[in-house]
């Protein structure tokens, strides 16, 4: 028979012996799941997090590396030392390799019409010959070799809108360098668009001459281009459009659409066209009010004081901003559409390139051309009756503006125009003997005074880290008549509204 002592002896080994195996075995599983779940990479993002709380030190979480950005600096040292631009700047830019980079988006949808511009060399090409033809009003021939721009003048344009408009072709060359291809195009900095439909149509037309310019219309073929004023407008103290639209944005913010003055408001210079000074007629008056508020604006005085009555984000006061052309489209129709304020558009003959996505009584609200005071009049009351309608108006179309109109997109439109149009030349594109070479350092650094600063303030800093936005597909004959169709019938809608209003009005009178 076993003594107690030696039982209980036995007894306390074993459990002494069965706590350390225990304790030891724990440790071990322990360990073996922390490397399971730390050192295994294929294991789902539940297990990670689960070991990045248990051990935080043993999991260090790594950020995604931002993409590199490339700055140029703008070198005018060199191009004082050599008199020729630098010869160092980027021709590449691979955004499209970077994994993580998003997907760019697709364009909006006034890119469509980049095609309707260049339907008419579509099926033909352009030849030399043809090319050549455009040269008869061009201010200027651009062209683009290797990434580099030439340019050969032919006769000094109105202002500073020549060199507004390189300079800008300058910063799409920075911003996506070695993307834009080899081309030529004639430019025409001139208001009113020349190449008229009439002499290019029928069986044994010739092509039409491919002529770049700020505007057209319905009874032209000149190829739409964004105008020179988004890099700045010195004459007359507008500054580049990326800074304007923030301003523009800051100074709606501070006056509330329905704390605004319940009036049209128009300023502009009524000089430049007849159907202004018709406008001026429907200014308040003793004997009438038309729910107009309009007024002359003097550049030269205006210019002499410092354009202190001239700043377009503290113009945005009124409930109404009138639109209205003068001696072709006019630049302001962005600066207006951008203000929150329902846009009262005169019945315009002109576009640019992104106003025909603009949809009346979406985005605006049309007035008669023959009929100002009393269309305006009657919009003016419209909306002040129906004051959530009018406001939605006012919104959508700045929400355009401020989306669909910033500068990334002014560039990818540039882009795309210039890479479909370069598709269509027949021929190589050579340096003309008289042309110059340019680039940013060649134009800034000898600016001066209100233009060196607005190229300053809008020279793109380096190569994007993005690719363009991605192109919409061409309009076919059904979807191009659905948008206008649409188009016509909402403008055809207000007119009977107004002629229902006038006929109440005269019974009641």
């Amino acid at each position: 028979m076993k003594s107690p002592a030696r039982s209980s002896s036995a007894a306390l080994v074993f459990l002494l012996l069965f706590f350390v195996g225990a304790f030891v075995s724990t440790r071990l599983l322990n360990s073996t799941q922390t490397r399971t779940l730390v050192g295994t990479s294929a294991q789902d993002s539940i297990l990670n997090t689960i070991a990045s709380q248990s051990y935080p030190h043993d999991t260090p979480v790594l950020p995604k590396t931002p993409p590199k950005i490339l700055e140029i600096p703008l070198n005018c040292t060199a191009l004082d030392l050599t008199r020729t631009c630098p010869s160092n700047y980027p021709t590449t830019s691979s955004p499209d390799h970077d994994p993580d980079r998003p997907s760019p988006p697709t364009c909006p949808e006034y890119f469509r019409w980049i095609h309707e511009d260049l339907r008419p060399w579509a099926h033909t090409g352009i030849s030399k010959a043809t090319f050549q033809n455009a040269r008869r009003t061009a201010n200027f021939k651009l062209v683009i070799i290797n990434g580099k721009a030439y340019m050969e003048r032919y006769r000094k344009s109105f202002q500073s809108r020549d060199t507004f408009t390189l300079w800008g072709i300058l910063q799409l060359l920075r911003r996506y360098p070695g993307k834009v291809p080899d081309l030529e195009l004639m430019f025409d900095c001139v208001d009113w668009p020349v190449i008229l439909s009439k002499f290019y149509t029928g069986d044994n037309s010739s092509a039409p001459p491919p002529l770049f310019r700020y505007c057209g219309d319905d009874s032209s073929l000149d190829i739409v281009f964004p105008d020179w004023s988004f890099w700045g407008w010195p004459e007359i103290n507008i500054a580049p459009w990326e800074n304007l639209l923030k301003q523009l944005e800051e100074g709606n913010k501070r006056s509330r659409w329905i704390d605004r003055e319940p009036y049209a408001y128009w300023k502009g210079n009524p000089a430049v066209a007849k159907t202004r000074q018709d406008l001026l007629k429907c200014n308040v008056s003793e004997e009438q009010d038309w729910n107009a508020r309009v007024y002359a604006q003097d550049w030269s005085r205006e210019s002499k004081e410092g354009f202190k009555q001239s700043d377009l984000a503290s113009q945005c006061i009124h409930r109404y901003k009138i639109y209205i052309e003068g001696s072709a489209w006019s630049v302001s129709n962005k600066y207006i559409l951008a203000c929150d304020s329902v846009t009262l558009i005169v019945k315009p003959r002109y576009y640019d390139f992104f106003t025909r996505e603009l949809m009346p009584v979406h985005h605006y609200w049309p007035i008669k051309d023959d009929d100002k005071c009393r269309s305006i009049k009657y919009a003016v009351d419209w909306g002040n009756s129906h004051k959530q309608k009018a406001q939605a108006i006012g919104k959508a179309a700045s929400n355009l503006i401020q989306e669909d109109l910033k500068m990334d997109y002014v560039y990818d439109y540039m882009f795309h125009l210039l890479s479909e149009y370069a598709k269509l030349l027949q021929f190589k594109p050579t340096i003309p003997r008289k042309a110059i070479e340019l680039c940013s350092e060649a134009m800034a650094c000898q600016a001066q005074g209100l233009e060196k600063k607005f190229m300053m303030d809008s020279m793109v800093k380096g190569p994007a880290v993005t690719s363009p936005c991605t192109m919409p597909p061409p309009y076919d004959p059904p979807s191009l008549f659905s948008v206008l169709r649409r188009q016509s019938n909402s403008i055809k809608q207000v007119e009977t509204w107004e002629k229902s209003y006038w006929e109440n009005q005269n019974k009641q009178s």
